[in-house]
């Protein structure tokens, strides 16, 4: 567990080169492999915290042993004798050695001692791990540092979002939408806004208020079927059979930042992009390009400030489904799974036979490095995803099978990825329990997965059932699960009452819990109050036939002594 500072010697004083930290020194409350730095020159790609500062806390030095610590020279001091801490680096060290942390560790650490929990809860990392999980915050304020109470620190918002993410394994309503005449090909949830956007066979699109539940407004009839919806908080795209793409940009002022009934004067709010042979099958927004994929075996990049088609991705088969993510989007045709770069267009990595029939559905994480397909034979797969990896090197990491029918659609909320298949059912996986714990300290971070075995299955954490058959599409947000299939029905599975449900039922527990303690321990000293009565009680029994010997007892002994004789 030593320290070294071969790359950075440079910003060091004289006494830190020329001490023999690597020998001595030792931390408190820092895991093992936050010490080792590496010893290539430090990239400063990141702004570093100005909130950090040297200060020297002498409580978190500790020495190996004894006879060590008694060789304590004076070029391990410092200018008033104490010996130096981990805080009397430079900032930018300091900073650096943080950054070599995860999330539990840099919590942990912000345990040990007031100064830590300062210089971890300032740390700028809590950004990046928030970020590289649920990407900016969309609808909040950002965090503008600890000089403004009035909002939230990155922290906060990384410890409330993996709060709320255990909300999943708990307590939930449901809530039933009626409004679509025939089957729900495309679900969409827009979370920034809360808004639910619904499409299906009856060629209308359907917006509703996620809280209230309520249908707030419908488009006028497309004239085909909706096969495929997306959205931000500037454009609404929905895709078809008639190979058109149907976008509305976001009107300001308006209460539902969309107008798709066309109420509105303007008439630049709508319009359509044309460039498909075949039907729109998947959707997906960045925030320059519109994707499509359909069955004409392409996948179509779009300019969304000129409408324009900037490039084609030409495939073998029908494409299913699209996800970007970074500079890379991945897609689905036929049984196989395809990485496109975003930026050149040419094909990165190929993952032959990645199911057994057609691969219907793709979902990825935020930083894009885990890549989920679920095909028609009813599997869940899990890859990891590098800018360097080729075909060869693409295999399962891990693999599920929580269905018996196709599964049509998967979404992805860290942790969870959520399915929908023909069976009914709507599986929940946490990947959590596949994710090493450990972060790289290189500027592009990705995640470490646990390898399965090839044939070992992952079972799912939670199965919702509620539906007949044939889920055909389904979306997850932070606390809430959105799903449409054949019946026509929008159902929602709202979970953000569950922590405090949770709450309330642990409080209940601890309360009986108290209650039971309490009996018992009455019980136990009535108990032993009663034994000691009954054991008065004898005693006062027998001191009183043996005191009154000439009584009743002796009075009856002589008369049958005079009745025998």
């Amino acid at each position: 567990m030593a320290l070294e500072c071969r790359g950075i010697e440079e910003s060091l004083p004289e006494k830190f080169a020329a001490s023999t930290w690597d020998e001595e020194v030792l931390w408190a409350g820092v895991p093992s492999q936050v010490l080792c730095v590496s010893s290539k020159p430090m990239c400063s790609k990141k702004p570093y915290s100005k909130s950090i500062t040297r200060k020297s806390v002498s409580s978190v030095l500790l020495k190996k042993g004894d006879s060590k610590s008694e060789r304590t020279t004076a070029d391990e001091a410092g200018p008033n004798g104490q010996p130096l801490s981990f805080t009397d680096l430079p900032a930018t060290v300091v900073s650096e050695i943080l950054q070599c942390l995860d999330a539990k560790d840099l919590g942990i650490m912000s345990c040990v001692s007031t100064l830590l929990n300062s210089l971890a809860s300032d740390h700028y990392g809590w950004k990046d791990f928030y970020c590289d999980r649920w990407g900016p915050p969309r609808g909040l304020n950002p965090p503008a540092g600890p000089g403004f109470p009035n909002h939230k620190s990155w922290k906060e918002l990384f410890v409330e979002r993996e709060f709320r993410s255990k909300s999943f394994m708990g307590r939930y309503s449901m809530e039933d939408l009626h409004g679509h005449t025939e089957a729900v090909r495309a679900v969409f949830l827009l979370q920034s806004a809360k808004l639910i956007f619904t499409g299906g066979y009856d060629a209308v699109i359907r917006m509703w208020d996620m809280e209230e539940g309520l249908s707030v407004a419908v488009s006028r009839p497309l004239g085909c079927t909706i096969r495929a919806i997306t959205a931000d908080s500037e454009l609404l795209v929905a895709g078809g059979t008639d190979a058109f793409l149907q976008c509305w940009r976001a009107i300001e002022g308006h209460p539902h930042l969309f107008d798709i009934a066309g109420v509105s004067v303007n008439h630049n709010c709508n319009f359509r992009l044309w460039g498909h042979e075949g039907p729109v099958t998947c959707l997906a927004l960045d925030s320059t390009r519109i994707y499509s994929g359909s069955w004409d075996m392409s996948v179509r990049m779009w300019d969304r400030t000129h409408s324009k088609c900037l490039r084609t991705l030409r495939h073998g088969d029908w494409v299913w489904s699209l996800v970007p993510r970074g500079g890379t989007v991945a897609s689905t045709a036929g049984r196989d799974a395809y990485i496109w770069d975003i930026d050149t267009g040419c094909l990165m990595t190929v993952i032959h036979n990645a199911h057994e029939g057609n691969a219907y559905s793709l979902t990825r994480s935020h930083l894009g490095d885990l890549l989920f397909s679920g095909g028609e034979d009813g599997m869940i797969h899990m890859y990891q995803v590098s800018h360097d990896c080729d075909a060869e090197d693409i295999k399962p990491v891990a693999t599920w099978i929580p269905h018996t029918g196709p599964v049509h659609s998967l979404a992805f909320e860290f942790p969870w990825v959520v399915s929908s298949s023909s069976d009914g059912r709507i599986a929940l996986i946490d990947v959590r329990k596949l994710l090493k714990s450990g972060q790289s300290c290189t500027s592009s971070q990705q995640s470490q997965v646990r390898h399965s075995t090839p044939d070992a299955v992952e079972p799912p954490q939670r199965m919702l059932h509620g539906f007949g058959c044939n889920l055909f599409s389904v979306d997850i947000g932070a606390d809430r699960i959105i799903c449409g299939g054949e019946e026509g029905i929008i159902r929602i599975w709202n979970f953000s009452q569950a922590l405090e449900v949770a709450k309330r039922a642990q409080a209940l527990r601890s309360v009986r819990l108290e209650n039971r303690m309490r009996r018992r321990k009455a019980q136990i000293e009535m108990c032993s109050n009663g034994a000691c009565a009954d054991q008065c009680s004898v005693a006062a029994r027998r001191n009183q036939l043996n005191g009154e010997r000439s009584g009743v007892w002796h009075s009856k002994r002589g008369m049958s002594g005079k009745l025998k004789a």
